[in-house]
């Protein structure tokens, strides 16, 4: 199996359901839909790249029907086949026609637009079999940027960033709730001593 970077015209990330989180409380993928429909949508971001990085995968012939097979199984839940043609990062190539699964916008567990805060916090408290989203949102983030000069996605890291700074955030109120309850346990010591003490003297 051999791996080249690549772009993807006309297509943009979004957010989607799948099993970085449980059916009660579903995390957030990503996924790819033409620019075209994203330009129908309300989004927080006023722009979008005309394309999108990420990575095609080569396979030898005689592992293509077990590999689709996997795939067919891990992508199951709210992703379809389609093929799109995409462009090595090295220009003189010519273009590579890729099957790729993507979560269409009709599909019930297409999310559209959300409010970047808002999913930020719902990223950052949602897990589920395949491990916690805010995970996924990180290794996305790293992955893209390692692409390439160009690769890294806009919408991605904000998330990633939002995420960053409620997980600090948040870290310092649980420090500070430790601290207020060592400071409320030395104050019970130190009272229950002195009316030891005060009992002592009383005696």
């Amino acid at each position: 199996m051999s791996t080249a970077s690549v772009m993807a015209d006309s297509s943009h990330r979004r957010g989607y359901e799948d099993h970085r989180g449980t059916p009660e409380a579903p995390g957030r993928v990503v996924t790819l839909i033409e620019k075209s429909f994203w330009e129908t949508l309300v989004d927080s971001h006023a722009s979008s790249a005309d394309q999108v990085w990420g990575a095609a995968y080569r396979i030898e012939a005689s592992k293509v029907i077990e590999v689709q097979e996997y795939l067919d199984i891990r992508e199951i839940n709210g992703y379809s086949i389609q093929y799109t043609p995409f462009w090595p990062s090295d220009r003189h190539l010519p273009s590579i026609k890729c099957l790729v699964y993507i979560g269409l916008p009709d599909n019930p567990q297409f999310m559209g637009p959300q409010d970047p805060q808002a999913l930020a916090k719902h990223i950052n408290r949602s897990r589920g079999p395949s491990g916690e989203n805010v995970e996924y949102l990180f290794m996305l983030e790293q992955a893209l940027e390692e692409l390439g000069k160009e690769s890294g996605d806009e919408h991605v890291q904000d998330l990633a960033d939002r995420v960053r700074m409620i997980q600090r955030r948040t870290s310092k109120e649980k420090v500070n709730i430790t601290e207020n309850a060592v400071v409320a346990e030395v104050l019970r010591t130190r009272s229950g001593r002195d009316r030891g003490h005060q009992e002592e003297v009383e005696e």
